[in-house]
């Protein structure tokens, strides 16, 4: 059966064109119920024959049928395995990827799990269900309108079948619109809300808990305690006129009372200050904002405020600033244009004022902020890390309503933990799926005649690999010799993944979905299967391997004379470690083939090295560390700070060599869609912290050209303090823009530049294995040797570029990570011990001293506590300098860079927070109480035990948090 759709289309000249679309209705689509007896058998009958959710209302066999916005707003409940026997109409699906393609997936994954009984009814091309859309009819009632009538014909279609079944199968339509409940009652439909039918189930009681509150507002009768936000259309209409500018909103690091916008124009961000100005704004959100007159602009606060405190006393002075020089753009939110909310990991806190359901969650990410659960789970979820997602954020609420999702286990347990970070990270974990691992060369796998006789046979090379200690997943190797003609022949050879993950396979979407291998302390989450990350794809020793070779021909002073690209078969004759590397290049007496070649490739890297620097490349640092783990436990049982080797560098300089070449390369042949990395340079006002640290200790910065900054940095050597050259550095590192991967033609060609390397064109071509933008330049490259054919997909420029933004996201969370690990291993490490460290001040503010701690990589805050020139609950006066940034107490003076002496512990007095604690040592300053603070992402570090101490005394003593 046929029916047509007609639109109309305005063309750009006016004129009007007429398009007929057909729509094919047919009459023998399944129901997909087992009792049905009227449609033709199918294998997917997923429906049960005896739907039984014991009910106190619904006590009845039924089948549920949703409406889009139940998906939407309760796809928590969903993906409980206790709801079944749903029914998915076509209509919904479509609506749903509309409005959500995250929930979608979701969605559609319960959708997919034949165990749920999730059955996908086309409504849409059913004869008895399809609904033609009513002159002046919305979309949104039109959608309605079908779900009714499928509902409808579900309900007569199983009453013929009562007839010949013993069971009675009912059909209940689930939606929060009361308008449509009301039409679907009066069509005779049975109707009710999501709330209503989850609380009446007897088995699955727990499931309240889970229920968004979304449309739940709360009916107490509160004062407004935010401005009312602007509606879509008042938003727009402000942006037109540009009075409200639109951005990105980040929650400050240090002060959970300050924000961030960044606005497209705006060379500096938008300063948001105070409670009400950010106006219920969560840290990711897409606002809207409004410019403050230029006199009540104002500047970051010196004060450090990491800790959500009720009633906060005094918020205007926390955030108040006497500095009348340099203000920043300072605005108020007014709306929001688009949520960037998640679920969110954290633990419950005692609700001790009452004994209601209603408690506080207090997330793992400082910069969430507490979220009104409703729950009566409270008992068995207290000392749990549990997951939360926030629904809605009235204005007479402090903070805002969500709803509880499941427990991940209990506080402290390690496997909870990594789970924690991986979770708060957005790390996909989940093992490969069928589907993706279908994909996988059959094993034993090994090289066929066809695959060698396209390559170049490079496997009597005495090619070699140098990495870190324990790696598997080896995807570069080296080799050099001498030729002929005097030059010197070197090679980079790369893994060829390539070769086994062909374009648009369930292998390929999953690897360009996880974008990235994340390493964390004991574990590594790979961005493909096993089988190719250890095995098939890494360049082991002694064994035969597909590559991509990238090979020069070289003077001894690194000039490249000549340059090819092959696809290739080698067979390393070595895999080492850095420091097996190192010693074969130290031994004198070794000189076999290997060790000539080392001995080339890091002679030849030192004049590579120079010439970057030289051009303005910049040195810079972090605190980084290493972990040794025991093999049974996983457990930290010794850290060290990691210590570069000749061999680190020499690796590093081909490969930041093989980089520049294969992006000139893709680039002259896709000028357009080339995959290439950049690293922005800086606005001159990122490196204000950097000129004012080297000012205070006489040491004149100059950041106007990269080259500038790099001499600057060198020259900047303090003989009293061997590690100030060092935190320099870091804090240079922390003035710089985020490198990102981009489409060659999205940007203009001063744009490609590579700041950091002093590069003008740069890419990432050497680690496949872990990097899925390797993967797409070396398809790009492929194509460019004419060793693989070309596919549609390398050319849309669009779809490349929206890919570069899944890139950067995930690159950027899996660093964050990566750090987390580095801190949650720090905080077991410190479990069982004590330890009294050298470590120097990073930073002084109004109250806080910010303290790096090189052997472990550690940054703490050590509190102040006291209004500036007032005194402590000790009796001790601090006296801060805003111009010098200087806190003083009495004869001693607290400086950046300045050596100070740390203890530090894990003080376990409140077992769901155990807390790694910094005491300050020297200078010692008698009578002074101090709370401390760590800097760790996934564990709230504050401490309610302070230590007062006098000589040969120690005494406990509590403090009220929200007291400064």
């Amino acid at each position: 059966m046929l029916t047509n759709k007609v639109f109309l289309r305005k063309t750009k000249r006016g004129n009007i064109i007429k398009t007929v679309r057909e729509h094919y209705l047919r009459d023998d689509i399944c129901c997909g119920s087992k009792t049905c007896n009227l449609c033709p058998l199918v294998d997917d009958m997923l429906l049960s024959s005896n739907p039984n959710q014991k009910s106190d209302n619904f006590n009845f066999p039924h089948y549920l049928v949703l409406d889009t916005n139940i998906i939407l707003d309760q796809i928590d409940i969903l993906e409980d395995e206790a709801i079944k026997d749903v029914i998915v109409l076509s209509t919904v699906m479509d609506e749903l990827k509309h409005q959500s393609i995250s929930v979608y997936k979701r969605f559609k994954k319960i959708v997919s799990n034949p165990e749920r009984r999730f059955y996908s009814f086309v409504n849409e091309h059913h004869k008895d269900t399809f609904v033609k859309r009513l002159p002046g009819e919305t979309a949104n009632d039109r959608n309605d309108r079908a779900i009714r009538q499928a509902t409808l014909w579900y309900k007569n279609h199983l009453q013929l079948n009562k007839l010949e079944n013993k069971n009675s199968i009912s059909i209940i339509l689930l939606s929060d619109d009361a308008n449509n409940r009301k039409k679907a009652q009066e069509s005779g439909i049975i109707t009710t809300t999501v709330e209503k039918y989850i609380r009446s189930l007897k088995d699955f009681r727990y499931l309240a808990d889970k229920l968004s509150q979304k449309s739940n507002e709360s009916s107490e009768k509160k004062e407004n305690l935010y401005p009312a936000h602007l509606s879509n259309g008042q938003i727009h209409d402000g942006i037109k006129r540009k009075d409200i500018f639109q951005g990105l909103f980040f929650v400050s690091k240090d002060n959970y009372l300050e924000g961030f916008v960044n606005v497209d124009g705006f060379e500096k961000p938008i300063l948001i200050q105070g409670r009400c100005a950010l106006n219920r704004a969560i840290d990711g959100d897409l606002v809207a904002i409004k410019l403050l007159p230029h006199n009540e602009w104002s500047l970051p606060s010196d004060m450090v405020l990491q800790d959500d405190q009720e009633n906060d006393e005094d918020e205007d002075l926390q955030l108040s600033s006497t500095r009348s020089f340099e203000k920043q753009m300072t605005g108020n939110i007014v709306g929001i244009i688009r949520r960037k909310w998640r679920q969110y990991c954290g633990i419950l806190l005692k609700n001790d004022v009452s004994k209601g359901s209603y408690h506080l969650f207090s997330p793992s990410e400082r910069k969430i902020p507490k979220v009104r659960v409703e729950t009566r789970q409270s008992e068995s979820l207290i000392g749990q890390k549990i997951v939360v997602a926030i629904d809605h954020w009235p204005r007479n609420s402090r903070y805002p309503h969500g709803h509880f999702v499941r427990a991940l286990g209990a506080i402290g347990d390690k496997t909870t933990e990594n789970e924690v970070i991986l979770l708060e990270h957005d790390i996909p974990h989940t093992k490969f799926s069928e589907e993706v691992l279908s994909f996988l060369p059959s094993m034993p796998w090994q090289i066929s005649k066809e695959e060698l006789s396209k390559r170049i046979d490079l496997r009597d090379l005495t090619i070699c690999s140098v990495d870190p200690p324990g790696c598997t997943d080896i995807d570069d190797a080296l080799h050099t010799r001498m030729l002929e003609n005097g030059l010197i022949e070197v090679g980079v050879h790369i893994a060829d993944v390539s070769h086994f993950i062909k374009p648009g396979n369930a292998l390929d979407k999953e690897a360009a979905t996880r974008a990235t291998t994340v390493y964390l302390v004991d574990k590594r989450i790979d961005m493909v299967p096993e089988l190719l990350s250890s095995n098939l794809c890494s360049l082991r020793e002694g064994v035969e391997r597909l590559a991509f070779s990238c090979i020069w021909e070289m003077d001894e002073n690194a000039n490249i004379k000549n340059t090819k690209y092959h696809k290739s078969v080698i067979k390393s004759k070595k895999a080492m470690t850095y420091e097996e590397a190192q010693l074969i290049i130290d031994d004198t007496n070794k000189n076999d083939d290997i060790a000539k070649s080392l001995r080339r490739l890091n002679s030849l890297a030192k004049i590579l090295k120079n010439k970057r620097l030289d051009n303005g490349a910049l040195v810079l640092a972090s605190p980084e560390i290493r972990f040794q783990v025991d093999n049974e436990t996983h457990d930290p049982i010794d850290v060290e700070s990691k210590n570069n080797l000749e061999t680190n560098s020499m690796v590093e300089e081909f490969m930041l060599l093989a980089n520049v070449s294969v992006a000139e390369k893709i680039l002259k042949e896709f000028p357009e869609t080339a995959m290439l990395r950049r690293h922005p340079i800086p606005p001159q006002t990122n490196f204000e912290p950097l000129i004012k640290a080297g000012r205070n200790l006489g040491f004149n910065i100059v950041t106007t050209t990269g080259r500038e900054l790099a001499r600057s940095l060198d020259e900047a050597v303090n003989l009293d303090n061997p590690y100030f050259n060092t935190m320099l550095r870091i804090v240079a590192t922390r003035c710089m823009m985020q490198a990102v991967y981009f489409i060659s033609g999205t940007a203009q060609n001063c744009d490609y530049f590579h700041y950091g390397l002093a590069a003008p064109i740069y890419t990432h071509f050497t680690s496949p294995i872990r990097r899925y933008a390797d993967i797409i330049v070396h398809r790009l490259l492929a194509a460019c040797i004419g060793a693989d054919k070309m596919y549609p997909q390398i050319l849309d420029k669009t779809a490349n570029a929206l890919l570069c933004n899944n890139l950067n996201y995930r690159n950027r969370m899996a660093q964050m990570a990566g750090r987390a690990s580095v801190a949650l291993n720090t905080h077991l490490f410190f479990k069982n011990r004590m330890a009294c460290e050298n470590g120097y001040i990073l930073s002084v503010r109004k109250n806080a001293l910010l303290i790096l701690v090189p052997k472990y990589g550690l940054e703490g805050t050590i509190y102040v506590y006291g209004k500036t020139d007032m005194p402590c609950k000790s009796g001790i006066i601090f006296k801060y300098d805003e111009e010098n940034h200087t806190l003083s107490c009495g004869h001693i003076t607290f400086r950046a860079f300045d050596p100070v002496k740390v203890r530090l512990s894990i003080d376990s007095s409140d077992i769901q927070h155990e807390r790694l604690a910094l005491e300050l040592v020297e200078p010692f300053i008698e009578n002074f109480s101090i709370k401390v603070e760590t800097h760790n992402e996934s564990v709230q570090t504050e401490m309610e035990n302070f230590n007062k101490r006098k000589p040969g005394q120690r005494v406990e003593m509590k403090f009220k948090k929200k007291k400064l």
